[in-house]
């Protein structure tokens, strides 16, 4: 088939390459303008742009692609069918109805549930047993449109944000070849929606990292696994950040009930071992298994302690 793709970060490469690798002719890839990054202030390629370059596939980078100019250049590359997959922009009612097969969208997540943005994130932190991606006919809404196909996948019991992204970013790749070729052959049935299952998800900020100990440390486990790679959860140790890559629910040998459930303030450290310390939480406790305090580099809790004394009483903030 001929195909227009649309994308912008590492997760879209995967199935821009499976795309070409399966014999697609990708006649043009759209993604966003290069942006400057660095002291130097250099722009730099998006991801998929680098990838297009490196095989030669001509690229556009509109600012707006709803735009006339852009809308124009579009309506001249003969394509079957637009693929999107990250890639940022919203697309109007003219740019779904171009091609033959419309408009197929690469979501990460096994819809109506976690429409919007940050739906990898969001089913760690959430807690849900399983994930997937949806390939989806693309209508006006956001994530709105029919369900063409699915694969799922569940998660691990240390499932972060990161793995799951890489996981999904492989199995979108796999999908959307796997999908194109029923569609090609007429075997693909548009699902609509269920709008009472729908769920929505907020755009992850560095500010949802600041971890609340008020909360229980089951939700807190959650968030820390969801949160990472980006934005990271964090709180601060003697004024400084701390951020908390890893950590587990922990389990209090006999006679340290008191510890974990009595009177020590929320947000105090109840315990410290040679390979980790114990926070307090609204209920139950974390401990804390790797971390990266300001201006330091990213270490297992172990090889920090060997460098910092931590006493327990101290309160984390």
């Amino acid at each position: 088939m001929k195909i227009v793709f649309m994308g912008t970060p590492d997760y879209a490469v995967g199935a821009l390459d499976a795309l070409y690798r399966a014999g697609h002719d990708i006649v043009a890839v759209v993604t966003q303008p290069d942006k400057a990054k660095g002291r130097s202030d250099k722009p730099v390629y998006s991801p998929v742009k680098a990838y297009a370059v490196e095989k030669q596939i001509p690229v556009l980078q509109p600012v707006r692609i709803k735009r006339p100019e852009a809308v124009e250049e579009l309506q001249k590359i003969p394509a079957d069918v637009f693929v999107v997959a990250a890639f940022g922009q919203i697309l109007s009612k003219e740019i779904l109805k171009m091609p033959k097969f419309g408009c197929l969208n690469i979501h990460a997540s096994l819809l109506p549930k976690y429409r919007g943005s940050s739906p990898i994130q969001w089913a760690v932190i959430n807690g849900e047993e399983k994930s997937g991606v949806t390939i989806m006919q693309m209508n006006e809404g956001v994530d709105t449109g029919d369900i063409l196909y699915m694969k799922e996948i569940p998660l691990d019991k240390k499932e972060t944000g990161a793995s799951l992204f890489d996981k999904l970013a492989a199995l979108g790749a796999e999908a959307i070849v796997e999908a194109l070729s029923l569609l090609e052959a007429g075997k693909l049935k548009p699902v609509p929606q269920n709008e009472a299952e729908a769920s929505h998800t907020v755009m992850l900020n560095k500010a949802m990292g600041q971890l609340d100990f008020s909360k229980s440390a089951q939700e807190l486990e959650r968030l820390i696994r969801g949160l990472n790679s980006w934005p990271s959860a964090y709180t601060f140790l003697e004024g400084k950040q701390l951020k908390i890559w890893e950590a587990e629910i922990y389990v209090p040998e006999k006679g340290e009930e008191e510890a974990v459930y009595g009177q020590n303030p929320i947000g105090s450290i109840i315990k410290v071992m040679p390979d980790g310390f114990v926070i307090k939480c609204g209920k139950d406790a974390l401990l804390v298994r790797e971390l990266q305090l300001e201006g330091k580099k990213r270490m297992s809790t172990r090889d920090f302690l060997m460098g910092k004394e931590l006493l327990p009483g101290t309160v984390l903030e």
